[in-house]
């Protein structure tokens, strides 16, 4: 079948010619090894990458992928692929410093926000992988999630949601650790406190509590780690994260890198990031 149009996920030239180059890089190097011979003919990356965003955006299982991008067993597996190769983690980097630089801001942050947001998950996930946040009474899992102060992602973590934040909080100081050595400064909240903040003392970071105004009622702004909520919020814009639908976490995290490969690049093309309110 041939596309009468495109889908607003699909990627625009401008938004291509940042992500492009990253993926074509990827296919020589597989070339160089030898990786690709004796397999059927080689499919268009770029339309590869718009049947990703398409699932991620969209939140439709992989099954029913529309029938005029390529068949959904290629498509999942480039995404299995990129995924084991750490292919989505190098261009949210990419695209992260980018935005940075265009904002007039160093390229490496130096400071950090960390939170967690515990989501429902969907019947294919193995229960081995689930648990219960006691404290916001939802059965799934975490997510852990490390940003600059601009809400760009530094580093995520998806566990069971009876994963305490202090555990999540190291296992995102020690990514952030070793893949941004610039950063040395990083707020949480509550519960972050004690073995986190030992944690980033080791490694050099110091760990900030930034707690809500007892005395406040109602909603409140809170400093700094509003920055990382906002995150939550645009995530929230990709309905494959509405709920966590992946079989396997390491999958669920690569489905955030996405989101936010998606979101970075709109960004810095200056296009407009639609979603169902706006319809």
């Amino acid at each position: 079948m041939t596309r009468q149009r495109p889908y607003p996920s699909d990627l625009s030239d401008a938004r291509w010619e940042l992500i492009g180059p990253t993926l074509t890089a990827w296919r020589a190097q597989r070339r160089c090894k030898g990786l690709d011979i004796g397999r059927p003919p080689e499919h268009d990356l770029r339309r590869i990458m718009d049947a990703i965003l398409y699932v991620d955006r969209t939140g439709i299982p992989w099954r029913y992928l529309p029938h005029d991008f390529a068949p959904w067993e290629t498509v999942y597996g480039y995404f299995a692929a990129w995924q084991k190769e750490g292919v989505f983690g190098q261009l949210n980097g990419l695209l992260r410093r980018l935005v940075r630089e265009a904002e007039g801001r160093s390229a490496e942050p130096s400071a950090c926000v960390l939170d967690a947001q515990s989501v429902k998950t969907s019947a294919n996930v193995p229960a081995a992988d689930q648990g219960i946040d006691a404290g916001k009474k939802i059965a799934g899992r975490k997510r852990h999630l490390g940003v600059d102060a601009l809400g760009l992602l530094l580093a995520v973590w998806v566990s069971a949601a009876s994963v305490s934040d202090n555990a999540g909080g190291i296992h995102l100081l020690s990514q952030i650790a070793s893949t941004s050595s610039h950063v040395t400064k990083s707020w949480a909240d509550i519960g972050y406190r004690t073995k986190v903040i030992d944690h980033g003392a080791r490694l050099g970071i110091a760990v900030e509590v930034v707690q809500r105004d007892p005395g406040t009622k109602g909603f409140q702004v809170i400093p700094r780690r509003w920055v990382v909520e906002r995150t939550f919020g645009w995530l929230m814009h990709h309905r494959r994260l509405a709920r966590d639908c992946e079989t396997h976490a390491h999958r669920s995290e690569a489905m955030i890198h996405i989101a936010m490969i998606d979101l970075i690049s709109r960004r810095l093309t200056s296009e407009s990031t639609q979603n169902w309110r706006d319809t």
